[in-house]
């Protein structure tokens, strides 16, 4: 069985590992997702995408070294919370699109949780 810090450690791995390679995902769709933020509507939307990119590495970095991992947990669930609200507005739509929507608030929501529990044991 692997060691308390161990098992820490590889939690923030996958977790802040998955927001890094999203991170540098989006920049490779950058154009395509800044035009998508701007048709729904947020103001600046290159700006914004800009520092949601930023934010994803840079907190999801620093979750994985542990370095002030409760502030990376805390800012990345300000970003689940801005990332929902502009691309799973579940309300918008009907049938299997919704669906594929609700069940991206239902990860973000899991994903919060789990972030939580990082805040919560302070590592």
């Amino acid at each position: 069985m692997l060691e308390p810090s161990m098992l820490a450690f590889f939690g923030r791995l996958l977790l802040g590992g998955a927001f890094v390679f999203a991170g540098l995902r989006n920049i490779a769709n950058a154009k395509l997702l800044a035009g998508m933020m701007g048709a729904r509507g947020v103001p600046q939307a290159r700006l914004v995408l800009w520092a949601g990119i930023v934010l994803q590495t840079v907190a999801g970095s620093m979750l994985i070294a542990g370095f002030q991992a409760p502030y990376a947990a805390a800012a990345l669930i300000a970003f689940l919370i801005g990332g929902t609200l502009m691309f799973h507005n579940f309300w918008d739509h009907v049938g299997p699109e919704r669906a594929a929507r609700i069940n991206g608030v239902v990860g973000n929501v899991a994903l919060a949780g789990s972030f939580l529990f990082v805040i919560a044991a302070g590592q």
